[in-house]
């Protein structure tokens, strides 16, 4: 079943800014595809401590959200020292958490990688994986009326 969300719902976004550190670089000084990862995941971090449903409060409320999912597209290399945009922005939550990213240089705005994470909520007492996203990821959201 498919909803139909208001035209004035907000979409959630969280950007940060990196910089890409030494320890991330190969001898040609451009990051190891590894380290991408870890930059998408600071931007989750930020996106979802936004709406204050982070890795605790997911805990709390007795829901585990693993990563089921994970898609990048390497366009251009992210250097030592460039200073990158990683946005991430909700794409789905109905029946599972889809965030897209974007990474861009900061200085040009041109965009350098993007990619996306997907995550299902799985009920931490009985380990079931859930087919539709609980309530409290709408209430998250903001999106009690929907």
């Amino acid at each position: 079943m498919t909803k139909t969300i208001p035209a004035d719902t907000i979409m959630h976004e969280a950007t940060v800014v990196i910089e890409v550190p030494f320890h991330d670089v190969d001898v040609m000084r451009v990051a190891w595809h590894g380290h991408y990862v870890k930059y998408l995941e600071v931007a989750r971090c930020a996106l979802l401590d936004q709406i204050e449903y982070n890795y605790p409060q997911m805990e709390e409320s007795g829901y585990a959200w693993p990563v089921i999912d994970l898609r990048i597209r390497y366009a251009q290399p992210l250097k030592f020292q460039q200073k990158v945009l990683v946005t991430a922005t909700v794409a789905e939550w109905e029946n599972r958490l889809k965030i897209n990213y974007v990474i861009s240089d900061l200085e040009s705005g041109r965009r350098l990688t993007k990619g996306s994470t997907t995550q299902v909520a799985v009920e931490i007492k009985s380990g079931e994986m859930l087919f539709e996203s609980p309530k409290i990821m709408f209430t998250k959201l903001g999106l009690n009326g929907v």
